[in-house]
C-alpha cells in the first residue's frame, strides 16, 4: 500500500479517489507521497521513502524544484484546476475598482442606525459614483488556462481586450475569443489599456515584470490586478504610483506590510482559489496524477520531469530510472536489463534541461541484483521497480 501524507487539509473528494492501495499517513518520514497545497517544503528534509509530491494548485514556490529532481522525486502540479475561481476573482477585483461598492457599503454601515438612512444614500451616493467595464481596454499578461478566461469574461463584458503572451500554446489559443487583439510587444499592453491584469508564474525572469518603468509607461488612470504572484510587482514603485495619482487602484490578492499600507489599494487575502468547486478540483487532479504515477510510472503535469505516458502496465513489471541527460545512458540501461535475458517490450525516455526520466516496461520481472547494477551505474541517481 501507498502512503500518502497531506501538508494542508485536502479536499476529502480527492483522498477518497486515490482508492485502493492508497492510505493516509501522518507520519511524514514514511510516505511515498505527499499532498499540498500552501504550506513550504523548502525545510523539509526528505526520506528516501518519497517518490512524489503533488501541489493542488498552480505555483509550486513553496517546493524546491531542484532538490526534488536531484532525488528522482517528481513534482505535480493542477494547471487549470482552479482556473474559473481566480478567474471570477479577478472579475470582482475590476467591478471593485470600477464601482466604489466598498466605499458605498462602508457608508452605509457607517449610517446605519441613521432613521432616515434611504433619504441620506440618495445625497451621498454620488460620493461612490464609478465607470462602467463595457467600452473599456483590458490588458491580460499570460495567456495561460487562467489568463485565457479572463480574456474571454473581459470580452463578454463588452471590454476591448489585449493579450500578451510570448509562449501562447496551440490548446489556450484555440480556447480565446477571436476579437481578443494578440499583442507582439507588451510595451502595447502599457500603453492602450485601462486595466492590467497579470498571469504568469512567478520565476527568476518574472520577478518584478512589472516595475518602475513599466508602471510609468501605463495610461494614466490605469488600474492593475494581480492576483497572480505578489512578486511580480515591484510594490514600493506602485505604492508610489498609487500615492501620485498616476495609478487609480492596485487589486492584489496578497497582504502584506506594503501592500496593506498602500493607498487607493485593495487588497484581499489570498482568496483567488478559495472556492470549494476550485479546492475539489485541485484534489481530484492531484490524486489522478499521483495514482497514475505511483501504480503506472506514468508523469503528466510534472513542473521538474517532463510528460511521459505508457498508458495501464500490461508487461510484468516497469522500471522508472531517473538519470542525468547525457550520452549512452540508455545503452548503458538497456545492456544491464538485456544481459539478465529480460525482453523490453516498450520504453519512453524523456529529458528535461540536464534531467531525464526513462520508463521501461519489462517482460518479466527483475531480480535486485539489476535494479542494484542499474543504481551503481554513474548519472543514474534513482530506479523504482513498480510491479502489477
Amino acid at each position: 500500500m501507498y502512503k500518502v501524507h497531506c501538508l494542508n487539509n485536502i479536499a476529502k473528494v480527492g483522498t477518497d479517489r486515490l482508492g485502493e492501495g492508497f492510505g493516509l499517513t501522518e507520519n511524514i518520514d514514511e510516505a511515498e507521497a505527499i499532498m499540498v497545497r500552501s504550506a513550504s517544503l523548502h525545510d523539509i528534509d526528505f526520506s528516501d521513502e518519497l517518490l512524489a509530491v503533488a501541489r493542488c494548485g498552480a505555483g509550486v514556490n513553496n517546493i524546491p524544484l531542484d532538490r526534488c529532481a536531484e532525488k528522482g522525486i517528481v513534482v505535480f502540479n493542477t494547471p487549470g484546476a482552479n482556473a474559473n475561481g481566480v478567474k471570477e476573482m479577478v472579475i470582482a477585483g475590476m467591478l471593485l475598482a470600477a464601482r466604489d461598492i466598498v466605499g458605498g457599503i462602508e457608508w452605509v454601515d457607517e449610517n446605519s442606525d441613521d432613521p432616515n438612512v434611504g433619504k441620506a444614500a440618495e445625497k451621498a451616493k454620488k460620493d461612490f459614483a464609478g465607470t462602467e467595464l463595457a467600452g473599456k481596454n483590458l490588458g491580460v499578461i499570460g495567456l495561460g488556462a487562467i489568463g485565457a478566461m479572463v480574456a474571454n469574461a473581459g470580452r463578454s463584458l463588452g471590454m476591448h481586450v489585449y493579450g500578451y503572451d510570448p509562449y501562447l500554446s496551440v490548446k489556450y489559443a484555440w480556447s480565446l475569443d477571436r476579437h481578443v487583439r494578440h499583442v507582439q510587444h507588451i510595451s502595447e499592453i502599457w500603453a492602450n489599456c485601462d486595466y492590467i491584469t497579470i498571469h504568469v508564474p512567478a520565476t527568476a525572469k518574472t520577478k518584478g515584470m512589472i516595475g518602475r518603468d513599466q508602471i510609468a509607461a501605463m495610461r494614466d488612470g490605469a488600474v492593475v490586478l494581480n492576483y497572480a504572484r505578489d512578486a511580480l510587482v515591484d510594490e514600493r514603485a506602485m505604492a508610489e504610483a498609487l500615492q501620485e495619482g498616476h495609478i487609480r487602484r492596485y487589486m492584489t490578492d496578497f497582504a502584506n506590510s506594503v501592500t496593506t499600507s498602500m493607498a487607493h489599494a485593495t487588497v484581499t487575502p489570498h482568496l483567488g482559489a478559495s472556492t470549494k468547486e476550485a479546492e475539489d478540483n485541485c484534489a481530484i487532479m492531484a490524486a489522478d496524477e499521483l495514482r497514475d504515477y505511483l501504480l503506472n510510472g506514468n508523469i503528466t503535469n510534472s513542473v521538474n520531469y517532463d510528460a511521459v505516458d505508457m498508458g495501464p502496465m500490461e508487461g510484468a513489471m516497469r522500471l522508472a530510472v531517473f538519470h542525468l541527460n547525457r550520452p549512452n545512458m540508455i545503452g548503458q540501461i538497456t545492456s544491464i536489463i538485456s544481459s539478465s535475458d529480460i525482453n523490453i517490450e516498450n520504453m519512453v525516455d524523456k529529458s528535461r534541461g540536464e534531467i531525464a526520466y526513462c520508463l521501461l516496461e519489462l517482460s518479466n520481472i527483475v531480480s535486485d541484483d539489476v535494479i542494484e547494477r542499474l543504481a551503481k551505474v554513474d548519472g543514474i541517481y534513482r530506479v523504482r521497480a513498480i510491479h502489477q
